[in-house]
């Protein structure tokens, strides 16, 4: 049978400090059902908010829907993303991506399961790693 979740029967939910800094708020899109494992959220971060770093056994995808953020892999540069860009994530990489320092973003992130995981939390990001400049 076919599922139909009415606009405002999921609630909002606000993301856990232990995985983000700032205020970052997360809406469910897809939550699998076995055997099915992608997973798929529109998560809206306020100016500064960020995740920590993290990875995703079979990688991730986000697609910027609004405002102005920043995405970094460990080692590589801080990137600017804007409304319209799609990230591709490559498994197993650690990375972090979240708000510019003064503009809100909005995406929608979409990853998939393995043996039932789909997300590994690290360390949070620093306040001096996200100012990094962007290159």
């Amino acid at each position: 049978m076919v599922d139909i979740y009415p606009a405002g029967s999921r609630p909002t939910r606000r993301a856990p400090a232990e995985s983000f800094t700032g205020t970052v708020w997360q809406d469910p899109i897809i939550t699998p059902q076995a055997p099915a494992r992608v997973a798929s959220a529109r998560v809206a971060f306020e100016p500064g908010a960020r995740t920590a770093w993290h990875t995703h056994p079979l990688g991730q995808t986000l697609y910027v829907i609004q405002g102005v953020g920043r995405v970094q892999a460990k080692g590589e540069p801080v990137r600017e993303i804007k409304a319209g860009d799609v990230v591709w994530i490559p498994p197993g990489q650690k990375h972090w991506h979240g708000a510019a320092p003064t503009t809100g973003m909005v995406h929608v992130a979409m990853h998939e399961s393995l043996n039932g995981e789909h997300v590994t939390w690290m360390e949070h990001v620093t306040d001096e790693e996200y100012a990094t400049p962007v290159g």
